[in-house]
């Protein structure tokens, strides 16, 4: 199959001709900087500032996970049975958050490359999810908390794809992967610090001031989302062309400069790309298409998220040691996250860097599907966990495909991570009670998924090498610099 290029490959106008080496392969992106070296210093305080103040993403996206994931614990400790949940009814409660979530992602985007302020948009969303999540300790039946579910995934929607966004408008594609990966770890870690966070509150205020611990596991945690919402507001940066005050004149202009030269976007031509309609060249672009589909089935691979503590209780201990048995796997997930995305960026490649983790992640689900036996079924939730380095590293290579305009590239990434929550929303009925203790149905789904993933990434590398060749031509005819694409 052939993912074709909606519009001619971005030319970037240099003042000399750059040569190819011979030691240059056909396919190798070589690093441009675009930067004279009298300004590399400036340009390094400069990443160096912007890192400090991105940093409260990995903060919020922490919290964005925790009041999204609080019902898995919540199960362990009497949700079900106060709000008397009968047969899927859990599951809906899990997949109705993730309509929301789809829903309100492309307009999100949109609003937010128009407004052009994250650091007041994002923080909003952030405070209006966290007072959902605190009222969800009030609830008391199915219908309420499926409302207060599906409001929640309509307010956080805002951040993950705005996030990407951010970062996106900021840090060139040699540096995407890395900061990709300290946000997602975010999402990783607080698979560990929400259960230890779960395990101390569902232990100690059981019954305090007559609210079940579960509830309290709520009030504590949208509590905690507000306060730190309301510290983001002066902390996140806005885009590069409308942030003022932590940055001198000189340090905008070479933000904005830097990241026109690397997406091959002529500084004048800029505004007047701003002008186009990004949500039909976003939806007339094949790869967003193809990008899309395969993000659904990565998603949907790691469905195994959700229901973590139900997997981790299989193991036959209570809920306190069930929810501290959850950390480590993601705390090396974590980990195996970073280094793998840091040798990414530094070899400037991501299809290896995808699969490599999303096979050790195949063996996890192998594992898990044909044994019993504790230590192993434990060790395979490590490996399942690893999906997630791969996981990283495709978001970098998503982002570094639609490079631009602004517009465009706003829509194509709030529309791949909502329409790759249709996996989320599929996934979540395809681990029902009746199938444990084994689950291996439900392995055996996301074992399948994994491969399908592996095999699209195989098809669209093959389509950026055809891609990048017929740079290579248009450098050869025009003796211009081409935009090429990360492998």
């Amino acid at each position: 199959m052939a993912l074709e290029e909606e519009q001619p490959l971005f030319i970037r106008r240099q003042s000399h001709s750059t040569e190819r080496t011979g030691d240059e392969s056909e396919d190798h992106v070589p690093h441009e900087t675009g930067i004279a070296a009298s300004e590399k210093v400036l340009e390094k305080a400069l990443v160096k500032k912007l890192d400090k103040r991105m940093s409260i993403l990995i903060l919020i996206h922490i919290l964005n996970f925790i009041d999204r994931n609080n019902v898995a614990a919540a199960r362990l400790r009497g949700f079900e049975k106060d709000l008397n949940l009968e047969g899927n009814q859990f599951a809906m409660v899990l997949s109705v958050m993730y309509i929301g979530y789809i829903i309100m992602q492309i307009p999100s985007n949109m609003m937010l490359n128009h407004i052009g302020k994250p650091s007041l948009y994002l923080p909003a969303c952030m405070m209006i999810w966290g007072a959902i999540s605190f009222c969800t300790g009030f609830v008391n039946s199915f219908t309420a908390v499926l409302c207060a579910r599906f409001a929640l995934g309509f307010a956080e929607a805002a951040f993950f794809p705005g996030a990407l966004f951010l970062i996106s408008k900021w840090y060139k594609r040699n540096e995407l992967s890395f900061r990709l990966a300290l946000l997602i770890c975010g999402s990783i870690i607080s698979n560990a610090f929400g259960s230890l966070i779960a395990s101390a509150i569902l232990s100690l205020v059981d019954n305090w001031l007559g609210y079940a611990a579960w509830r309290w596991l709520f009030f504590v945690e949208g509590g905690l989302t507000i306060t730190v919402a309301f510290i983001a507001m002066f902390v996140l940066p806005d885009f590069p062309e409308t942030t003022v005050g932590w940055l001198s004149l000189s340090e905008r202009h070479l933000a904005q400069r830097r990241m026109c030269l690397d997406t091959g976007l002529d500084p004048d031509r800029k505004a007047a790309s701003e002008l186009g309609n990004g949500f039909l060249l976003a939806m007339s672009d094949r790869k967003v298409w193809w990008l899309a589909l395969t993000f659904v089935t990565m998603v949907a691979a790691l469905s195994f998220n959700a229901y973590f503590p139900t997997l981790t209780a299989t193991m036959g201990y209570n809920p306190t040691v069930t929810l501290l048995l959850c950390a480590p796997p993601w705390f090396f997930a974590s980990l195996s996250a970073l280094l793998v995305s840091i040798h990414s960026d530094r070899m400037q490649e991501r299809f290896w860097h995808i699969v490599l983790p999303l096979s050790v992640g195949c063996l996890g689900f192998i594992i898990a599907m044909s044994t019993m036996n504790t230590a192993m079924r434990y060790i395979s939730l490590f490996l399942m966990a690893q999906i997630y380095s791969g996981f990283v590293c495709f978001l970098a290579w998503m982002s570094g495909s639609i490079p631009h305009p602004p517009s465009k590239r706003a829509v194509a990434l709030a529309f791949i991570n909502c329409f790759s929550q249709l996996g989320n929303v599929a996934a979540m009925y395809a681990w029902p009670r009746s199938w444990g203790p084994t689950y291996r149905t439900s392995y055996a789904l996301c074992l399948g998924s994994t491969v399908t993933c592996i095999v699209m990434c195989y098809i669209f590398r093959k389509e950026l090498m055809m891609l990048n060749r017929k740079a290579s031509s248009a450098t050869a005819n025009e003796g211009n610099r081409t935009f090429r694409y990360l492998l």
